[in-house]
């Protein structure tokens, strides 16, 4: 049967066993906002790349520097410059896939094609999971970066709690498109605070600083400390959202160029600089190993990266529960008060749950660890084979087809077998870190200062 003639109905529930690549009976999640209220399909490409760049270049990049201390500057940058190409081709493939199959919204309607409802609940449940610990990881990069500039001066829940709640006025936009204004100056920000932390290495070298090309480690140490480069670009879980608010869904490619570009060649020079004046005594984050002066400069101006980043995950959580109770209906398009009050409450319980692990789960920096194994490790690269997979069997002439595209085929497989390697590893040695930091004593108590 020519899926072209079946219907809208049976596209919908079948999209999975069988579809075309020029089927467009399949509404896209947002249809025709002709005479909406809430108009969400407003963005440009190069917003969409502005929005990535503000949400992928954050904190993350801050403990890039110290992974070169622990591996040498050739293979760190090796292998940032091979993830960042890989997010690259990971990104075409999910582009491609959301394309193929326009009312795919977030990675939990992915799931629902390639696996079922089993698929759509665990990937949904990872997005929600993963999007409100990486809140928390910026709700505590805020509360460092506003304790060194009070010197220490406030308790860290209070800044804590008030860093949250400037995240969640900052996510009470309903569209992506209200938010990319701020996605260009959160961009800016955090260029500004690489070169200031870069500046300020430059200025004041460590005297005797140790430098290593390469250097000798076990599996542990070398992928502990490579899990930072690994998480960095590991934000491929919002870029169907993004792309589901383009006016133009076919440039999306051209926002993940642009980022990819971006992110690699600044996370190279940023670690490579800062490591090469500091030497192997580098902290994580990086500006904790700057002076006074310069560590407040820079991350004061990085300040405000780290709150429009959290509130990007904290609409991402929000926005994907919202489609699930509202899709196709008026709450989602026009102003009701069951639409703002649900919004809003999923914005609060989002950063409130985010705020809540940050002070109360002592642990919780090294959580972060085991949820981006779990899931990013998937997100950013192990899911986007079977993208590819399961496009080039359903909508291109099954088993004939994976073996006519053999070389895809292999690559494919050999994508979600990486994504399995960085799961398993990841979750490994996240799990000994944190069995080592009870062993040590390094882990506090929660709800102190």
């Amino acid at each position: 049967m020519d899926p072209s003639h079946a219907s809208v109905k049976e596209s919908q529930l079948d999209v999975g066993k069988r579809s075309d690549r020029t089927n467009t009976t399949v509404e896209d999640v947002f249809g025709n906002e002709e005479g909406h209220q809430i108009r969400y399909k407003t963005l440009s490409w190069q917003f969409v790349a502005l929005l990535m760049i503000a949400e992928v270049v954050s904190n993350g990049m801050l403990s890039l520097p110290s992974a070169l201390a622990v591996v040498g500057i050739v293979p760190a940058v090796i292998l940032i410059v091979f993830l960042g190409v890989f997010a690259l081709f990971t990104a075409k493939l999910l582009i491609d896939f959301k394309l193929n199959h326009p009312d795919v919204h977030n990675m939990g309607d992915a799931g629902q094609l390639l696996f079922g409802r089993v698929g759509r609940e665990i990937l949904s449940l990872g997005t929600i999971l993963f999007a409100i610990c990486a809140c928390g990881s910026e709700l505590l990069s805020g509360q460092q970066a506003l304790s060194t500039l009070s010197n220490q001066g406030l308790c860290t829940m209070y800044l804590l709690l008030i860093f949250a709640v400037a995240t969640f006025l900052c996510a009470i936009p309903r569209t992506l498109g209200h938010l990319s204004n701020l996605a260009l100056f959160s961009s800016l920000l955090i260029l500004v605070a690489g070169v200031v932390g870069m500046a300020g290495a430059g200025a004041n070298p460590v005297p005797g600083r140790v430098i290593n090309a390469t250097i000798s480690t076990n599996f542990y140490e070398a992928f502990l400390a490579i899990t930072n480069p690994v998480r960095s670009p590991s934000r491929h879980f919002m870029f169907f959202m993004f792309v589901s608010e383009m006016r133009r869904p076919q440039d999306a490619m051209k926002a993940a160029w642009c980022l990819q570009g971006f992110a690699t060649v600044f996370y190279v020079v940023f670690s490579v600089v800062i490591y090469v004046y500091i030497g192997n005594t580098v902290q994580s984050p990086a500006f904790f190993s700057l002076p006074p002066k310069w560590a407040k400069a820079a991350f004061g101006i990085a300040l405000g990266n780290f709150l429009i980043s959290g509130s990007l995950c904290t609409h991402t959580a929000a926005k994907l529960l919202m489609i699930r109770f509202f899709r196709h209906s008026r709450h989602v398009h026009s102003h009701t008060f069951l639409g703002w009050f649900t919004w809003i409450l999923l914005c609060f319980g989002a950063v409130g749950i985010a705020f809540v692990l940050a002070i109360a789960v002592p642990v919780f920096s090294y959580l972060i660890g085991i949820v981006a194994a779990l899931f990013a490790s998937w997100y950013t690269y192990g899911v986007a084979g079977f993208f590819w997979l399961h496009d080039t069997y359903y909508l291109e002439g099954g088993r004939k087809a994976l073996a006519r595209k053999w070389a895809g085929t292999i690559i494919a497989v050999l994508t979600v077998l990486l994504g399995a390697f960085i799961c398993v590893a990841g979750t490994y040695v996240s799990i000994k870190l944190i069995v080592e930091a009870y062993a040590d004593g390094l882990v506090g108590h929660p709800f102190t200062c």
